[in-house]
């Protein structure tokens, strides 16, 4: 990676962690570019130079934290069989979400959104995440490590949902629980649908 393309990586983290918190704070309507560009320490003409507005500013940064978070996923799943990638995937998805929770916060606000010139875009960019869930179930179909009628799809979704709802509700509502307290209840949720025969102790074993 050059000089050049790490300082652009640089701003843009910059932008989305600074875009993020201003709309979380105060919607997408009242937030400006002046007010982005000073929270991210950059001059205005920096913005404008890597975005040509703010709506595709916007649109750009949602690509670039869901882009994160997939890419988090990926990782998480890499050299690791479907019970344990399951898992990694649970971890992966709170940690992401407890480290950037306005966009967290906005990506669920805008998935209920369909008048915004981004929908389209929002749709595939969680199309890419929630996939890379899919594999991971239906690898683990296919091993017979889950139920043969699981419904691989409708499932990876519930559990990118799921996540979501559940690091939101823990952020908001008792954030001083541990993150591997919130990761077990989550895999308490997953164990109970996903076990192929689910023993009386279940929720003590590992997926």
């Amino acid at each position: 990676m050059d000089g050049r393309v790490a300082r652009r990586d640089v701003t843009r983290q910059k932008l989305f962690e600074a875009t993020m918190a201003l709309i979380a704070e105060q919607g997408f309507s009242d937030t400006t570019v002046d007010q982005i560009a000073e929270r991210a320490g950059v001059a205005k003409g920096t913005v404008y130079y890597n975005f040509a507005s703010k709506s595709v500013l916007f649109e750009e940064l949602l690509r670039y934290g869901v882009g994160l978070l997939t890419a988090d996923f990926q990782a998480a799943v890499d050299g690791r069989e479907p019970k344990a990638a399951v898992e990694a995937l649970v971890r992966a998805e709170l940690a992401f979400i407890q480290r950037y929770r306005s966009f967290a916060q906005l990506l669920l606000s805008e998935m209920w959104r369909t008048n915004r010139d981004w929908q389209q875009t929002l749709r595939l960019l969680r199309e890419e995440a929630v996939a890379v869930i899919a594999a991971t179930l239906r690898a683990g179909v296919d091993s017979g490590d889950f139920a043969p009628d699981l419904d691989v799809r409708l499932s990876a979704s519930a559990l990118f949902g799921v996540c979501l709802v559940v690091a939101l509700d823990w952020l908001v509502f008792t954030p001083e629980q541990p993150i591997a307290q919130v990761e077990a209840a989550v895999l308490a949720i997953v164990r109970s649908r996903a076990a192929v025969n689910a023993p009386a102790d279940w929720h003590t074993r590992r997926l």
